[in-house]
């Protein structure tokens, strides 16, 4: 008997994916420790907590760093996740040239009801071993803030 192992994507590979038309243009999916993972749908307490956050978020950023939300972070060489928010420090290219890396990265926001376990056990376990410093959960789930 043979045991089959699932192919596991480097980012290079992901976006060779991507440009050959792989992923349709809607589909919502993000590269995970060398797996494509398909990303939750958003129901209407995480647009509401996003939309919140970006306001207030905006506000404090101002023009000390700049706030994305669900635009790709690398993580070399196998992680390219879309986290819902994330503040990274200024760059004049503002990311032209590439996606922020974990030395760009001062704060991970995932905002989490559906996907909560895997973003407080696989997410938490990326963004850490990158050197990520600080992630945070809003825990739809529980009401409350988890801070890592």
């Amino acid at each position: 008997m043979s045991l089959t192992t699932a192919k596991r994507f480097t980012i290079a590979e992901y976006h060779r994916l991507a440009e050959l038309g792989f992923f349709e243009e809607n589909d919502r999916v993000e590269l995970i420790k060398g797996e494509i993972i398909q990303m939750a749908a958003k129901g209407t307490p995480h647009s509401v907590c996003s939309t919140r956050l970006y306001r207030e978020l905006f506000k404090l950023v101002v023009e000390e760093a700049i706030l994305r939300g669900q635009e790709p972070i690398i993580i070399p060489d196998d992680s390219e996740p879309e986290p819902d928010l994330v503040i990274v420090r200024n760059r004049p290219d503002d990311y032209l040239e590439a996606h922020p890396s974990p030395s760009d990265i001062l704060l991970v926001i995932e905002i989490s009801n559906s996907t909560l376990k895997y973003d407080q056990e696989v997410k938490l376990s990326v963004y850490a071993e990158a050197g990520i410093s600080y992630y945070w959960i809003f825990n739809l789930v529980d009401n409350y803030l988890e801070s890592y």
